[in-house]
């Protein structure tokens, strides 16, 4: 199964930067290029353990459907989503939030499968892999932006 690994480095607190990754949100304002919306599930704030969201987004030209739900939770250095319904075969995301220094690294580990077998992992070597590296790096630049500036108010309910 192939694991993508990306780390982000951030200036400022592993509790900030925790919570914004678990933003509904400040999700929907990083995935905006895929016209991605929430369909059901939480709508808005910050998920809890046990919370699962469903999303509906074009990929590749097509419209797609994924469940996730928050399956692991140990505040405020580590949560994991997994899909429960979706287009993969499997789909795992951790999210690591380690301080360092006056900021925190943010270190997430993406684990997926396509179906189809053979052919679903041809798919994920040749597309899929640098596709989701890609989304992925994007929406860390994006948490780090937040995190960084006062932008990460607008995102995130007081407390």
């Amino acid at each position: 199964m192939p694991t993508l690994e990306v780390l982000t480095l951030i200036n400022a607190p592993p509790e900030r930067c925790f919570r914004l990754a678990l933003s509904v949100d400040l999700h929907a304002i990083s995935t905006r290029q895929t016209g991605e919306t929430i369909v059901a599930g939480v709508r808005s704030g910050v998920l809890q353990p046990g919370d699962s969201v469903t999303f509906r987004a074009r990929h590749f030209g097509l419209w797609q459907t994924l469940t996730s739900k928050v399956t692991e939770y140990e505040a405020p250095r580590y949560f994991c989503d997994e899909m429960q319904r979706g287009a993969f075969k499997r789909m795992r995301h951790e999210h690591h939030f380690e301080a360092r220094g006056s900021g925190t690294l943010m270190r997430d580990v993406f684990e997926f499968a396509s179906p189809l077998g053979f052919l679903g992992q041809a798919v994920d070597a040749l597309v899929l892999r640098r596709y989701l590296r890609r989304f992925l790096v994007a929406r860390g630049r994006m948490l780090k932006e937040y995190a960084e500036t006062e932008a990460w108010r607008t995102v995130m309910p007081a407390g």
